[in-house]
């Protein structure tokens, strides 16, 4: 550990998530907000379905760690609702181990620590035509639609809405919006565009959500916040600008 102890928030899940500091992603946009305030941890694994992510929860939050994330945000559900394979190989999970799989992840996760909070995403939309031009033609019986990712977020809201767990449900939050087929660069990664939709949707949760402490990066305190001498001087020559009070960017659009 270098330094004071910050809160820690966890990415957790499949390659949404590993490439969430890729192409103005979500995960380095709340690493940009929570600069100072916490640190993003980024535990994503390209090509991971629910039944994976399950076999090793004990190697990637061991319950005896010295100390437990604040926060945890997981994402499985695209790579568990692909088409079964004809070999009977690959990704697919079919839904009722699916939602099994996730209960075993949420209730491990929220076997942490008292202090550890939970916020779950839902699948995503695909831009099926994309998805297919993008495909290799050698993995092109992985088939992905749209209505089974559908039927997957559906079951993992209704989950988390038993367990009493924090979950945005993307499906609906891309759909409603026009231009939402440009929010992948190749059918089922996200673009910036996209990206910023997840990081406004869990912003807006993190707002709302009546945890204490609260995890808005807004109410967190920033890290070696005190004036010093050394700040900026303003022109008057006597007035210092404390650079923790340089988010006149963030305000502007993060809320």
């Amino acid at each position: 550990m270098v330094g004071p102890e910050r809160p820690q928030i966890v990415l957790f899940g499949s390659s949404i998530v590993q490439l969430s500091f890729s192409n103005d992603g979500w995960g380095a946009i709340l690493a940009d907000v929570y600069a100072r305030k916490a640190d993003i941890v980024l535990r994503g694994y390209n090509g991971w379905n629910s039944t994976r992510a399950v076999k090793v929860l004990d190697q990637i939050f061991p319950k005896d760690a010295a100390s437990q994330p604040s926060l945890i945000i997981v994402y499985f559900g695209g790579n568990d609702s692909m088409e079964p394979h004809p070999s009977g190989l690959g990704p697919h999970v079919p839904l009722p181990e699916y939602i099994e799989n996730m209960r075993k992840i949420a209730t491990h996760l929220q076997g942490l620590s008292d202090t550890t909070r939970l916020i779950f995403l839902g699948c995503p939309p695909v831009d099926e035509v994309g998805l297919r031009e993008n495909t290799s033609s050698i993995l092109r019986e992985h088939v992905r639609t749209n209505e089974l990712c559908r039927i997957y977020s559906e079951a993992c809201i209704e989950l988390c809405n038993e367990m009493g767990i924090k979950v945005i449900d993307l499906w609906t939050a891309f759909r409603k919006q026009d231009d939402w087929l440009t929010y992948f660069t190749d059918g089922v990664h996200l673009s910036g565009s996209g990206s910023k939709i997840v990081a406004e949707e869990i912003l807006k949760v993190l707002k709302e959500a009546d945890w204490k402490p609260s995890l808005h990066w807004k109410s967190m305190p920033t890290e070696f916040s005190e004036d010093s001498p050394y700040d900026l001087v303003y022109s008057d020559g006597k007035t210092t600008l404390n650079p923790s009070d340089w988010t006149f960017h963030r305000e502007i659009q993060w809320d």
